[in-house]
């Protein structure tokens, strides 16, 4: 059985930097792109970052030029570096992840809560 499984989340000040992790396990044959979501107003989630297994990132305006989305396709693993952290980033990050295992689908991990304090 396929499993995401997140680390990294925690308490951190204004202005500081996490950074999240996001496991793919089980019978993966192919990666088609991993991503992270939050939720957002007005919405159920929205996308704060997306890489492909060909390098290729897009990010929300929001995070832009302070996340950094990478992927070890060897590992499986997804990563995302949070840096100037804001108290409005404050929320649940949810990996996601589009993949062939016995068939292809999405899966998403469980969530890791990320804190911001003023």
């Amino acid at each position: 059985q396929v499993r995401l499984v997140e680390f990294g989340g925690g308490l951190v000040q204004s202005g500081g930097s996490l950074r999240l992790s996001c496991a793919a396990s089980g019978s993966i044959v192919s990666i088609s792109d991993m991503c992270w979501y939050r939720p957002a107003p007005g919405k159920d989630r929205e996308l704060v970052a997306d890489i492909t297994n060909g390098g290729s990132t897009n990010y929300a305006d929001s995070v832009k030029g302070r996340f950094t989305i990478s992927i070890d396709n060897a590992k499986n693993t997804v990563y995302l570096q949070m840096n100037s952290l804001k108290p409005e980033d404050t929320a649940v990050y949810y990996c996601y992840a589009d993949l062939l295992a016995t068939t292809r689908r999405n899966y998403w991990g469980k969530g890791t809560l990320v804190t911001v304090s003023s």
